[in-house]
């Protein structure tokens, strides 16, 4: 890991060039001019038209000049046009987050381990704590880069700066001046392991008094956590030449980080003369963005609830089913989609800033056909669709009232089919419906995707790893050694490990190819979905595919299906993350070290350490809570410690491993038809490849039928509302707005992004602890009150009524 020897040397401070790395290069143009190769240039030039050929994110116009030039160009073209991508990234939306140059801070010390380690301690037991209580709150990495700033900065004014030695190894509690690289450090600590481990959710409905009350031990939770956060962590580093270093990668989601750090660490004014005469420092910029959202969020969450689902169309008609319908925000399609809460926008796809405009083009048209879709079948009377609420995530029995999966069990949480069939079936509302069926269409269509449109850029970078086309970011990080592949793969044998040892060794209900199964399956969506988020900033995961799968493969095992679920899911959350779920997780903090020049063997421990002693705290606080707190996960429990999470999984549990998959989307089911979504998922990217590569028809270039399928992938529980609204912010600000006053958006974007971010999430903060907990009654007048009184509002705006004592639905049932 290597903490510091000595005191850092005095250049190693937080001072950073204010001024974009570009300008600020020693050599004048004709100098670099002299010193490109051009045989070399020619060379990179044809990688870089060959890997970027289907990028969505580089502009037609840079790739049609690098054709140009290697078909027509002379030696002083072809090195002008080298240039442009090798000297920073040909990405504007990098070039306006991420500095093209080191500047060679200490990284790794001794301040910045005890820091991570405190946070990391602090943050994972606090959220698992509050995970477990109803209405819950977090506390987001945001705060720990806030928090960490002038803590560090407070440690080098006060801490000695004496040397020590112990046993010949030289080492200081204050190296000097809190760099940017030790604050990245603390961040990625508590990135990997802030938030509760999702396998706690399992774990909740496993030992839950109220659930299934089996408890395993502290060996089950403990392997069983360790392996499914670890497996990410072994592929996202698996995948990096595919996922990290390319610089197609963009990795939307930490620009609101890099441009936060850089923020923090320069208070330097801008440049009026490329910011559209806007001269305040970004510093400044971002503390004033940040105090006026946390003010503002108190109108929406606390004074008048009102604006954040502005449905004024329901308030004139309230007991309207059609017009809740159509415009309601709860329960409803949201025509006109109005929000003055920046939680109702950023609440599911992330903050809309990040985002390029391809993904939210696409997501407006994933919403488009969920409206129509959703309206077709309510509309007709289509499984039956006139007895449900438009949307919700609620199931239905066949008298309108939830479903109750207590009167279809019988001993040892299995299915009694006399039960079953003296009850109801399971109704889906029609967005929930159209959420199984896009979800499958989003996962066949990411692989096909991939395929068709990088199928060939995988092949190369899987044959050239480090060696790729020319990116500023990946040559400056060459100067550090690398971690050793066998580091990630020694890591997956021993996750692996512990994984057959938790379905081994315990009443798991999980037989150990089944663990094998799960595994293999987030290994194959490991590099569609990553590769997709990468670019796009969507989210695609296994959270429906997984029970799916799981529900036949191990029918009448609900707590296999459990189980299963968490090794896929997560596994390739982690990816994604230490890549924002687990792989997908992995995989975004390793491209943020990428950004910030951190030295990878020491991301890689920071990874690991992290990520291991984060699950000892949170299965420690779990089971704490668990033995302290009477009736805890109980509906009564007077704290409302009710286990939210926990009870959605073992609810989920009962309808995939005890109801089936089979019943709902079987032959002879009620849902059969949706499995033509895999069809069309697949079919759908082949339709586009043949419209964009073979007729030539440009638009076709900027569809994308992974997002949009994937992006409203939350739709239900989230609304119309949510990724509508989402979407129009983002094309003002990264459409619009970016045309429109570039220079402003390259400066400003970002760091708008994280201060939105930041402001809101410490005022739901405060209003959480001043208000919520406390159980303070906030202001009873018709903007808190009767704006609620809608059947839109109420999940109650179905168009046909059940009478009294009957039913609905077919007469007899699968």
């Amino acid at each position: 890991m290597g903490f510091p020897f000595k005191r850092a040397a005095a250049s190693a401070t937080t001072e950073i060039n204010p001024n974009p790395a570009e300008k600020s290069t020693p050599n004048s143009s004709d100098e670099k001019l002299r010193n490109v190769d051009v045989a070399t240039a020619i060379a990179d030039l044809d990688k870089i038209q060959h890997a970027h050929q289907w990028d969505p994110n580089l502009p037609r116009g840079k790739l049609d000049a690098v054709k140009s030039v290697l078909e027509h160009g002379n030696d002083k073209e072809i090195a002008e046009t080298e240039l442009l991508f090798t000297e920073n990234s040909p990405y504007e939306e990098v070039r306006a987050a991420v500095r093209n140059t080191d500047g060679g801070e200490i990284a790794s010390t001794l301040r910045a381990w005890i820091l991570g380690m405190i946070f990391v301690t602090l943050g994972s037991g606090l959220n698992m704590l509050l995970s477990m209580r109803s209405p819950q709150v977090n506390f987001p990495a945001l705060v720990v880069v806030l928090l960490v700033y002038p803590i560090g900065c407070l440690w080098a004014k006060v801490m000695p700066t004496r040397v020590f030695n112990t046993f010949g190894v030289e080492w200081t509690l204050n190296p000097g001046p809190f760099t940017i690289k030790e604050h990245v450090v603390v961040t990625l600590m508590s990135n990997v392991s802030i938030a509760y481990a999702y396998s706690t959710d399992a774990l909740l409905a496993l030992q839950g008094k109220p659930f299934y009350n089996l408890n395993l031990g502290w060996g089950f939770a403990l392997i069983f956590t360790l392996s499914s956060q670890l497996i990410g962590i072994a592929l996202s580093g698996m995948f990096r030449r595919f996922l990290i270093w390319p610089s197609a990668m963009l990795w939307p989601t930490q620009f609101a980080y890099t441009s936060l750090f850089y923020a923090l660490h320069d208070k330097s004014k801008s440049d009026g003369s490329t910011t559209n005469g806007w001269v305040i420092s970004r510093y400044r910029y971002f503390f004033l963005v940040t105090g006026g959202m946390f003010c503002y969020y108190w109108i929406p969450g606390v004074i008048w609830q009102g604006l954040s689902v502005f449905a004024f169309v329901t308030w004139i008609r309230p007991n309207n089913v059609v017009l809740n319908q159509l415009f309601g925000g709860y329960s409803g399609l949201s025509l006109l989609p109005i929000t003055f809460d920046w939680t109702y926008v950023s609440a599911y796809l992330y903050n809309p800033l990040l985002s390029p405009t391809q993904s939210h083009v696409n997501t407006l048209l994933g919403v488009l056909l969920v409206i129509i879709a959703s309206i077709g079948i309510a509309y007709t009377g289509a499984l039956y669709g006139d007895y449900l609420p438009l949307v919700t995530s609620q199931t239905y029995d066949n008298t309108q009232s939830a479903y109750d999966v207590s009167k279809i069990l019988g001993e040892g949480f299995t299915l009694d089919v006399e039960k079953y069939h003296h009850y109801s079936p399971l109704f889906l509302s029609p967005s929930l419906a159209l959420n199984y069926g896009l979800s499958f269409a989003a996962l066949t269509a990411s692989i096909v995707h991939i395929a068709l449109f990088h199928g060939k850029e995988i092949w190369y970078r899987f044959k050239t790893a480090r060696n790729q086309e020319p990116d500023i970011h990946l040559k400056l990080m060459k100067k550090y050694p690398d971690a050793p592949e066998y580091w990630y793969l020694s890591l997956l044998a021993v996750s692996l490990a512990f994984g057959l040892a938790c379905v081994l060794g315990y009443d798991s209900q999980l037989p150990w190819w089944g663990f094998l199964v799960s595994v293999i399956l987030a290994f194959v969506f490991v590099i569609p979905t990553c590769m997709i988020m990468a670019m796009s900033n969507i989210v695609l995961s296994l959270n429906v595919i997984a029970p799916f799968i799981a529900g036949f493969l191990f029918p009448g095992r609900p707590i296999g299906v459990m189980v299963f679920k968490v090794f896929s899911t997560i596994t390739l959350g982690q990816a994604q993350t230490y890549g924002i779920l687990l792989t997908l997780k992995q995989s975004s903090d390793l491209k943020m070290a990428h950004y910030m020049k951190i030295p990878p063997r020491l991301t890689f421990w920071c990874q690991v350490v992290a990520s291991i002693w984060a699950v000892f705290v949170q299965i420690a606080v779990m089971n704490w809570t668990l033995g302290a707190l009477p009736e805890v996960c109980s509906l009564t429990q007077a704290s409302h410690f009710s286990c939210p999470n926990g009870r959605a999984f073992f609810s989920a549990s009962i309808v995939w491993g005890v109801l089936g998959p089979e019943r709902m989307f079987g032959p002879g089911s009620m849902y059969v038809n949706f499995n033509w979504f895999w069809l069309i998922g697949a079919g759908s990217p082949v339709i586009i490849w043949f419209l964009a590569r073979k007729l030539k028809i440009r638009f076709a270039g900027y569809l994308h039928a992974p997002i949009c399928f994937g992006s409203i992938s939350w739709l239900p529980p989230a609304t119309p509302l949510s990724f509508s609204t989402w979407a129009l912010f983002g094309l003002l600000f990264n459409y619009y707005i970016r045309k429109r006053w570039n220079g402003w958006w390259c400066t400003y974007n970002y760091v708008t992004s994280a201060a939105l971010d930041a402001g809101l999430i410490l005022s739901t903060i405060v209003v959480f602890f001043a208000i919520t907990l406390p159980g303070v009654t906030i202001p009873q007048w018709w903007g808190n009150v009767d704006v609620y009184n809608t059947v839109d509002a109420s999940i109650t705006s179905w168009l046909k009524t059940v009478p009294e004592g009957g039913t609905f639905g077919p007469a007899t049932w699968k």
